[in-house]
């Protein structure tokens, strides 16, 4: 391992956050103007989307079904077992359902669009687009961060509903509770600022995803072990941040809605 000078870490951490902001005002700014790759954008929603649905079904449903568990093993304690779809419903509109989304769509794009961007910057594709008067930003970015963006406002829904059927189906067949009981339980104890709450997070979430996993593509260097740093890099990156965010997020909606 290279040891460097602090001052130079420093400078170094500055110029990436400077490089990272260029990127995203670039590809923010390319939305409102053309050319728009339309046909690359609803490519990258197949790719991101419907590819990443069957992992965001099966977490949302097993996190309801833990949660279903967890919850009754507690409250029962209370005399309180009814209230397990509350719980349940609030667990995972408002945290677990977009913050588990964003993670596990972090793990499989951020790092597809990191390899992916990063093979064309080492095999010299990128500086071909460039010299044929491509933007390569407007041609790879754009797409990916409008695509990424979308799809994951959209997974995350799926993921609570999953995650709250998950929880219905253990407590009606494991826990012996009430069907009827839970899910009126879960629908009334949700309001408009919970549900909102939980929209919120996969917007910023999408963009981390989609500009913290090109950003790293395409400042990869070094051939093909350069193009697994850049991988590892942007999974990292993008989980952290989406974990920050969150809280970030959960503490303006608190600061709204009182919860």
């Amino acid at each position: 391992m290279r040891f460097i000078s602090p001052e130079a870490y420093a400078k170094s951490v500055v110029a990436s956050v400077q490089e990272y902001s260029l990127l995203c005002g670039r590809a923010i700014a390319n939305i409102f103007s053309k050319p728009r790759y339309i046909a690359d954008t609803f490519t990258q929603m197949d790719s991101i989307g419907v590819g990443s649905l069957p992992i965001v079904v099966l977490t949302g449903f097993f996190t309801g079904c833990v949660l279903a568990l967890q919850a009754a093993t507690t409250l029962q304690q209370f005399g309180a077992v009814n209230m397990t779809g509350r719980l349940v419903a609030l667990s995972m509109v408002k945290e677990l359902g977009p913050v588990l989304t964003g993670l596990m769509v972090s793990g499989r794009n951020a790092s597809g669009m990191a390899s992916e961007l990063g093979s064309m910057k080492v095999s010299e594709q990128i500086d071909a687009m460039r010299a044929l008067g491509t933007d390569p930003i407007r041609k790879l970015v754009t797409p990916r961060l409008v695509a990424t963006v979308f799809m994951l406002f959209f997974l995350t829904i799926i993921s609570d509903a999953c995650g709250t059927l998950g929880g219905g189906l253990v407590s009606v067949f494991l826990l012996r509770l009430n069907g009827g009981t839970y899910f009126h339980t879960a629908y009334m104890t949700l309001i408009a600022g919970d549900v909102i709450g939980g929209l919120v997070k996969p917007i910023f979430s999408g963009f981390i995803i989609a500009t913290i996993g090109c950003y790293y593509g395409l400042k990869t260097t070094g051939g093909t072990r350069g193009v697994g740093q850049s991988t590892t890099q942007a999974v990292v990156a993008s989980s952290v941040l989406i974990i920050l965010v969150d809280f970030l997020v959960t503490q303006l909606m608190i600061g709204i809605f009182g919860r």
